[in-house]
């Protein structure tokens, strides 16, 4: 099955925007080019961009609750979930359409009221239960095709911060948040690190 036309996939991607309470976020691929360095030492790096750390402080801002979800582990995981004050955080995953069940429980929410954004065939059962499926547009074709949004940015390089945008212009909710930065003040007591 291919995916919708254009206009029609942004206007059901809008619909769903409106339902969305929390967001499901996947890391290699998705707030990550997809890169892993690995020194002689078998330490791991990855890269992560500051403008999708500022897009999720966004969301957060807008009180809407995110969570990490990845089938890795990773120390530097953890490291950026604390900066940017991500306090769920689940590693190792198998089985991402469970993970994204078990958050909603957690969250008190309908597995509708999650957005999930990916890029690759594990992400697909998480996409199925989700409200809404995002996906950065280097994403795989079966991805590409199941997401109701798709990015023009690529993953690593401001795709969550894409993302993050349009969700809160679909909500009706970023031309407010926009105006308390231009007036000096940030939505939040302290703005969390990009």
């Amino acid at each position: 099955m291919g995916a919708a036309p254009a206009p029609q996939r942004a206007t059901e991607a809008a619909r769903r925007a409106a339902s969305i309470r929390a967001v499901m976020l996947d890391v290699d691929g998705t707030l990550t080019d997809g890169t892993i360095w690995i020194g002689q030492d078998g330490e791991t790096m990855k890269g992560f961009s500051v403008h999708d750390g500022f897009g999720l402080t966004l969301l957060r801002d807008a009180g809407i609750r995110l969570a990490i979800v990845t089938g890795r582990r990773s120390r530097i995981v953890e490291a950026r979930a604390a900066e940017l004050r991500i306090e769920t955080v689940i590693q190792g995953v198998g089985d991402k359409g469970a993970a994204l069940r078990e958050l909603a429980a957690r969250f008190g929410l309908p597995a509708t009221a999650i957005a999930c954004i990916g890029d690759d065939w594990p992400d697909l059962p998480a996409f199925a239960l989700a409200g809404l499926a995002a996906a950065p547009v280097g994403a795989s074709a079966p991805v590409l095709a199941a997401a109701h949004w798709v990015s023009t940015r690529p993953a690593g390089h401001g795709a969550v911060r894409e993302f993050a945008e349009w969700l809160l212009a679909a909500r009706g909710e970023l031309d407010a948040l926009l105006a308390r930065y231009r007036s000096g003040g940030s939505p939040a007591p302290q703005a969390a690190p990009q």
